[in-house]
């Protein structure tokens, strides 16, 4: 860019902060629209989209600590049970045949009512995984919107819905770096179906974003 000769430094100066003011709006606009791709279809990867988060990587991190805990617990059990089984065989050749199938009996309902537990703890960690996407997903939604304005857009796809689509129109990275920013890790969110402080009644779902208006 060519330096200014001719106005002096100090006019150059006081004109900068008379201006500055008024031109971070435009400033603001103009990075964002550097980012952005000015289109009216966008697209994004939803997969990558959780996965590249905060959000999503300390969603992660929780599913695999509970996973590895339960696994570690399954081991524990899946080794009593074992020891508990020789025992009775060892039994066998002192008891009556009423006896050892009685204690048998007994051992078969304690084994299938602890597979039973274990499973349901599984399918628990499973689901809360499934609702921290889902709550993820809910809470992004006015995030994509404004994002959807800035880009001058009327709809984000699924890139998994589409069969072709220019790379240029992908806006994962971005949806990722501004989630980030007003979501953080998504601790400060309230957990599904909780109920906002002073709400007085169910928790609202967010609203979609609206399309904008067409001159």
């Amino acid at each position: 860019m060519p330096r200014l000769r001719s106005a002096p430094f100090a006019a150059a100066l006081a004109v900068a902060l008379a201006l500055m003011g008024a031109g971070q709006g435009a400033l603001a606009q103009e990075q964002a629209e550097e980012v952005l791709p000015r289109a009216p279809v966008l697209m994004l990867d939803r997969n990558r989209l959780f996965a590249d988060s905060a959000f999503g990587k300390a969603a992660e991190a929780r599913f695999q600590a509970e996973s590895q805990v339960l696994i570690a617990e399954n081991l524990r059990l899946e080794q009593a049970l074992e020891e508990e089984e020789r025992q009775l065989t060892d039994q066998r050749a002192t008891l009556d045949a009423e006896s050892f199938q009685k204690l048998a009996a007994e051992f078969d309902s304690k084994t299938e009512a602890i597979r039973a537990a274990q499973d349901a703890k599984s399918r628990s960690i499973t689901l809360k995984r499934e609702e921290d996407r889902q709550r993820f997903l809910q809470a992004a939604v006015p995030v994509l919107g404004e994002l959807m304005r800035d880009a001058g857009a009327v709809a984000i796809f699924d890139k998994e819905m589409v069969i072709l689509s220019l790379r240029g129109v992908d806006i994962t990275e971005e949806a990722v770096a501004r989630i980030d920013a007003a979501l953080g890790d998504g601790s400060a969110l309230p957990e599904e179906g909780a109920v906002a402080p002073g709400s007085g009644g169910e928790a609202a779902p967010p609203a979609m974003p609206e399309a904008p208006a067409t001159p």
